[in-house]
Protein backbone atom coordinates (compact mmCIF):
# COMPACT_ATOMS: atom_id res chain seq x y z
CA UNK A 1 0.00 0.00 0.00
CA UNK A 2 1.74 3.37 -1.22
CA UNK A 3 1.84 6.24 0.74
CA UNK A 4 -0.18 9.20 -0.04
CA UNK A 5 2.28 12.41 0.42
CA UNK A 6 1.42 14.44 2.93
CA UNK A 7 1.17 18.22 1.74
CA UNK A 8 1.29 21.31 3.71
CA UNK A 9 -0.14 24.67 2.39
CA UNK A 10 1.40 27.75 4.35
CA UNK A 11 -0.57 31.19 3.53
CA UNK A 12 1.61 33.89 3.83
CA UNK A 13 -0.08 37.21 4.42
CA UNK A 14 0.74 39.81 3.04
CA UNK A 15 0.65 43.15 5.51
CA UNK A 16 -1.36 45.78 4.91
CA UNK A 17 0.56 49.05 3.32
CA UNK A 18 1.53 51.65 5.95
CA UNK A 19 -0.78 54.89 4.61
CA UNK A 20 1.11 57.61 6.61
CA UNK A 21 0.00 60.77 8.20
CA UNK A 22 -0.55 62.55 5.15
CA UNK A 23 -4.46 63.07 5.39
CA UNK A 24 -4.05 64.67 9.19
CA UNK A 25 -1.77 67.26 7.30
CA UNK A 26 -4.74 67.26 4.39
CA UNK A 27 -7.28 67.89 6.87
CA UNK A 28 -5.23 70.41 8.97
CA UNK A 29 -4.37 72.54 5.80
CA UNK A 30 -8.09 72.02 5.20
CA UNK A 31 -9.15 73.54 8.66
CA UNK A 32 -6.82 76.58 9.21
CA UNK A 33 -7.81 77.66 5.55
CA UNK A 34 -11.76 77.20 7.10
CA UNK A 35 -10.78 79.24 10.09
CA UNK A 36 -8.81 81.91 8.15
CA UNK A 37 -12.15 82.22 5.94
CA UNK A 38 -14.42 83.00 8.70
CA UNK A 39 -12.01 85.46 10.21
CA UNK A 40 -11.87 87.09 6.88
CA UNK A 41 -15.70 87.21 6.80
CA UNK A 42 -15.82 88.31 10.26
CA UNK A 43 -13.01 91.47 9.68
CA UNK A 44 -14.89 92.36 6.28
CA UNK A 45 -18.27 92.66 8.54
CA UNK A 46 -16.58 94.76 11.05
CA UNK A 47 -14.48 97.42 8.82
CA UNK A 48 -15.84 100.41 7.69
CA UNK A 49 -15.65 101.22 3.63
CA UNK A 50 -12.81 103.77 4.71
CA UNK A 51 -10.70 100.92 6.65
CA UNK A 52 -10.96 99.03 3.93
CA UNK A 53 -9.83 101.55 1.62
CA UNK A 54 -7.00 102.15 3.99
CA UNK A 55 -5.70 98.66 4.56
CA UNK A 56 -5.80 98.01 0.79
CA UNK A 57 -3.12 101.26 0.45
CA UNK A 58 -1.35 100.48 3.27
CA UNK A 59 -0.85 96.81 1.59
CA UNK A 60 -0.36 98.10 -2.25
CA UNK A 61 3.18 98.76 -3.51
CA UNK A 62 4.25 101.92 -3.12
CA UNK A 63 5.65 102.07 -6.53
CA UNK A 64 2.42 101.10 -8.34
CA UNK A 65 -0.57 103.23 -8.88
CA UNK A 66 -4.20 102.44 -8.61
CA UNK A 67 -5.13 104.93 -11.50
CA UNK A 68 -4.40 103.94 -15.63
CA UNK A 69 -3.11 107.24 -16.48
CA UNK A 70 0.33 106.65 -16.27
CA UNK A 71 0.76 109.63 -14.05
CA UNK A 72 1.17 108.21 -10.71
CA UNK A 73 2.15 109.97 -8.01
CA UNK A 74 0.56 111.19 -5.01
CA UNK A 75 -2.82 112.55 -6.80
CA UNK A 76 -2.55 109.71 -8.91
CA UNK A 77 -3.01 111.10 -12.24
CA UNK A 78 -6.49 112.48 -11.08
CA UNK A 79 -7.48 114.99 -13.33
CA UNK A 80 -9.52 118.43 -12.35
CA UNK A 81 -11.83 118.39 -14.65
CA UNK A 82 -14.40 115.45 -13.83
CA UNK A 83 -15.03 114.31 -17.49
CA UNK A 84 -11.19 113.11 -17.89
CA UNK A 85 -8.57 113.62 -20.21
CA UNK A 86 -9.67 114.37 -23.69
CA UNK A 87 -7.55 114.22 -27.11
CA UNK A 88 -6.28 117.01 -28.91
CA UNK A 89 -8.12 118.82 -31.30
CA UNK A 90 -7.37 120.15 -35.02
CA UNK A 91 -5.20 123.01 -34.64
CA UNK A 92 -7.99 124.86 -36.74
CA UNK A 93 -10.47 124.97 -34.09
CA UNK A 94 -8.59 124.76 -31.42
CA UNK A 95 -8.61 128.77 -30.86
CA UNK A 96 -12.49 129.04 -31.49
CA UNK A 97 -13.49 125.77 -29.05
CA UNK A 98 -11.14 127.23 -26.10
CA UNK A 99 -13.21 130.63 -26.26
CA UNK A 100 -16.07 128.48 -26.29
CA UNK A 101 -14.49 126.51 -23.45
CA UNK A 102 -13.84 129.72 -21.15
CA UNK A 103 -17.48 131.35 -22.01
CA UNK A 104 -18.95 128.35 -20.90
CA UNK A 105 -16.78 127.75 -17.62
CA UNK A 106 -17.44 131.52 -16.50
CA UNK A 107 -21.33 131.36 -17.05
CA UNK A 108 -21.62 127.91 -15.63
CA UNK A 109 -22.55 127.84 -11.84
CA UNK A 110 -21.49 124.73 -10.87
CA UNK A 111 -18.25 124.98 -11.63
CA UNK A 112 -16.98 126.12 -8.35
CA UNK A 113 -18.62 123.01 -6.76
CA UNK A 114 -17.48 120.34 -9.66
CA UNK A 115 -13.73 121.87 -9.20
CA UNK A 116 -14.34 121.34 -5.06
CA UNK A 117 -15.42 118.23 -5.69
CA UNK A 118 -12.43 116.80 -7.84
CA UNK A 119 -10.12 118.45 -4.85
CA UNK A 120 -11.75 115.92 -2.41
CA UNK A 121 -11.71 113.02 -4.45
CA UNK A 122 -7.92 113.63 -5.85
CA UNK A 123 -7.08 114.33 -1.73
CA UNK A 124 -8.47 111.24 -0.57
CA UNK A 125 -5.76 108.90 -2.39
CA UNK A 126 -2.95 111.12 -1.18
CA UNK A 127 -4.65 110.76 2.27
CA UNK A 128 -3.86 107.17 2.48
CA UNK A 129 -0.96 107.27 0.69
CA UNK A 130 0.26 109.68 3.89
CA UNK A 131 -0.77 107.46 6.10
CA UNK A 132 1.29 104.42 4.69
CA UNK A 133 4.48 106.61 4.81
CA UNK A 134 4.54 107.35 7.92
CA UNK A 135 3.53 103.91 9.71
CA UNK A 136 6.18 102.65 7.08
CA UNK A 137 8.76 105.45 9.09
CA UNK A 138 7.53 104.17 12.53
CA UNK A 139 7.97 100.65 11.85
CA UNK A 140 12.23 101.46 12.22
CA UNK A 141 11.58 102.15 15.83
CA UNK A 142 12.15 98.99 18.33
CA UNK A 143 9.52 100.04 20.86
CA UNK A 144 6.72 101.29 18.35
CA UNK A 145 4.81 97.96 19.76
CA UNK A 146 4.82 99.59 23.10
CA UNK A 147 3.65 102.98 21.98
CA UNK A 148 0.89 101.97 19.14
CA UNK A 149 -1.80 103.36 21.45
CA UNK A 150 0.27 106.43 21.62
CA UNK A 151 0.32 107.23 18.11
CA UNK A 152 -3.17 107.54 16.10
CA UNK A 153 -3.65 108.11 12.12
CA UNK A 154 -7.20 109.29 10.99
CA UNK A 155 -8.55 110.91 8.04
CA UNK A 156 -10.39 114.17 8.15
CA UNK A 157 -11.72 116.84 5.92
CA UNK A 158 -8.84 119.17 6.58
CA UNK A 159 -6.40 116.21 5.63
CA UNK A 160 -4.37 113.52 8.15
CA UNK A 161 -4.12 113.81 11.56
CA UNK A 162 -0.98 112.39 13.24
CA UNK A 163 -1.72 112.55 17.18
CA UNK A 164 0.45 111.83 20.44
CA UNK A 165 -1.66 110.84 22.52
CA UNK A 166 -1.62 110.31 26.42
CA UNK A 167 -2.36 106.63 27.90
CA UNK A 168 -3.03 105.70 31.28
CA UNK A 169 0.57 104.83 32.86
CA UNK A 170 1.80 106.52 29.67
CA UNK A 171 2.59 110.22 28.65
CA UNK A 172 4.13 111.81 26.17
CA UNK A 173 4.94 114.75 27.93
CA UNK A 174 5.95 115.19 31.53
CA UNK A 175 3.84 116.51 34.11
CA UNK A 176 3.05 119.92 34.28
CA UNK A 177 5.93 120.55 31.32
CA UNK A 178 6.63 121.65 27.80
CA UNK A 179 9.67 118.58 27.83
CA UNK A 180 8.48 115.87 25.93
CA UNK A 181 9.85 112.18 27.08
CA UNK A 182 13.03 111.02 24.58
CA UNK A 183 10.46 108.36 23.03
CA UNK A 184 8.23 111.26 22.18
CA UNK A 185 11.44 112.89 20.61
CA UNK A 186 12.36 109.30 18.82
CA UNK A 187 8.55 109.02 17.93
CA UNK A 188 9.02 112.75 15.83
CA UNK A 189 12.58 112.44 14.25
CA UNK A 190 11.15 109.45 12.64
CA UNK A 191 8.19 110.72 11.13
CA UNK A 192 10.61 114.04 10.29
CA UNK A 193 11.99 112.61 6.92
CA UNK A 194 8.59 111.04 5.93
CA UNK A 195 7.12 114.67 6.48
CA UNK A 196 9.89 116.24 4.89
CA UNK A 197 8.88 114.41 1.61
CA UNK A 198 5.22 115.13 1.60
CA UNK A 199 3.76 117.82 0.14
CA UNK A 200 1.48 118.78 2.90
CA UNK A 201 1.82 121.62 5.05
CA UNK A 202 1.80 121.17 8.73
CA UNK A 203 -0.68 122.37 11.54
CA UNK A 204 0.63 121.50 14.90
CA UNK A 205 -2.16 121.87 17.81
CA UNK A 206 -2.09 120.76 21.42
CA UNK A 207 -4.40 119.71 23.68
CA UNK A 208 -4.83 118.97 27.41
CA UNK A 209 -7.92 117.25 29.55
CA UNK A 210 -9.80 119.10 32.08
CA UNK A 211 -8.91 119.53 35.53
CA UNK A 212 -11.46 117.45 38.03
CA UNK A 213 -13.41 119.71 40.58
CA UNK A 214 -11.31 120.77 43.63
CA UNK A 215 -7.86 118.97 41.90
CA UNK A 216 -4.96 121.33 41.16
CA UNK A 217 -3.83 121.71 37.81
CA UNK A 218 -0.28 121.22 36.74
CA UNK A 219 0.55 124.61 34.80
CA UNK A 220 -1.57 127.30 33.17
CA UNK A 221 -3.64 125.13 30.16
CA UNK A 222 -3.43 127.74 27.02
CA UNK A 223 0.29 128.00 27.81
CA UNK A 224 0.84 124.26 28.19
CA UNK A 225 -0.72 123.35 25.25
CA UNK A 226 0.92 126.20 23.34
CA UNK A 227 4.30 125.27 24.39
CA UNK A 228 3.30 121.81 24.02
CA UNK A 229 3.04 121.97 20.08
CA UNK A 230 5.88 124.56 19.48
CA UNK A 231 7.90 121.94 21.02
CA UNK A 232 6.64 119.26 18.75
CA UNK A 233 7.90 121.41 15.79
CA UNK A 234 11.17 122.34 17.27
CA UNK A 235 11.74 118.60 17.30
CA UNK A 236 10.92 118.40 13.82
CA UNK A 237 12.52 121.36 12.55
CA UNK A 238 15.71 120.03 13.87
CA UNK A 239 15.17 117.04 12.45
CA UNK A 240 15.09 118.66 8.67
CA UNK A 241 11.65 119.72 8.42
CA UNK A 242 11.58 122.96 6.47
CA UNK A 243 10.17 126.52 8.33
CA UNK A 244 8.13 126.90 5.28
CA UNK A 245 6.32 123.44 5.77
CA UNK A 246 4.87 124.60 9.17
CA UNK A 247 1.12 126.63 8.82
CA UNK A 248 0.37 127.08 12.51
CA UNK A 249 1.38 126.31 15.76
CA UNK A 250 -1.29 126.88 18.18
CA UNK A 251 -2.67 125.58 21.89
CA UNK A 252 -6.49 124.79 22.89
CA UNK A 253 -6.12 124.10 26.00
CA UNK A 254 -8.76 121.62 27.15
CA UNK A 255 -11.55 123.40 24.95
CA UNK A 256 -11.44 120.37 22.48
CA UNK A 257 -11.80 116.93 24.32
CA UNK A 258 -11.72 113.75 22.49
CA UNK A 259 -14.34 112.15 24.80
CA UNK A 260 -16.61 115.31 25.55
CA UNK A 261 -18.43 112.97 28.31
CA UNK A 262 -15.64 112.48 30.18
CA UNK A 263 -13.02 115.02 29.35
CA UNK A 264 -10.83 114.47 32.22
CA UNK A 265 -9.13 111.30 31.16
CA UNK A 266 -5.54 110.50 29.98
CA UNK A 267 -6.67 110.21 26.32
CA UNK A 268 -7.69 114.08 25.76
CA UNK A 269 -3.99 114.95 26.54
CA UNK A 270 -2.44 115.23 22.82
CA UNK A 271 -0.58 116.86 19.96
CA UNK A 272 -1.71 116.93 16.81
CA UNK A 273 0.05 117.55 13.99
CA UNK A 274 -2.07 117.79 10.95
CA UNK A 275 -1.15 117.23 7.38
CA UNK A 276 -3.25 119.71 5.45
CA UNK A 277 -4.61 118.66 1.97
CA UNK A 278 -3.25 121.03 -0.70
CA UNK A 279 -5.36 122.12 -3.47
CA UNK A 280 -4.05 121.21 -6.94
CA UNK A 281 -3.28 124.02 -9.01
CA UNK A 282 -6.00 125.55 -10.65
CA UNK A 283 -6.30 126.86 -14.28
CA UNK A 284 -6.53 130.84 -14.35
CA UNK A 285 -9.85 130.41 -16.54
CA UNK A 286 -11.68 128.07 -13.45
CA UNK A 287 -13.67 130.18 -11.19
CA UNK A 288 -12.52 129.02 -7.50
Amino acid sequence: MALQPIIIKKVKKAAHAHHGGAWKIAYADFVTAMMAFFLLMWLISMTTQEQKIGLAEYFAPAASSPATSGAGGLLYGTSLDTSGNKPSKPREAATGSAQQEDAVRASSPGSASDLEASRRSASVPANYSAIASLRQALQKLPEIAELSRNIVFETTKEGVNVSLVDDDGRSMFREGSVEPYERTRRVLEALAPALRKLPNRLSITGHTAAARPGSTRAGEPWTLTAGRALAVREVLAGAGVPNDNFASVVGRADTEPVFPDNPYIAPNRRVTITLLSGSPPVPPNVLR
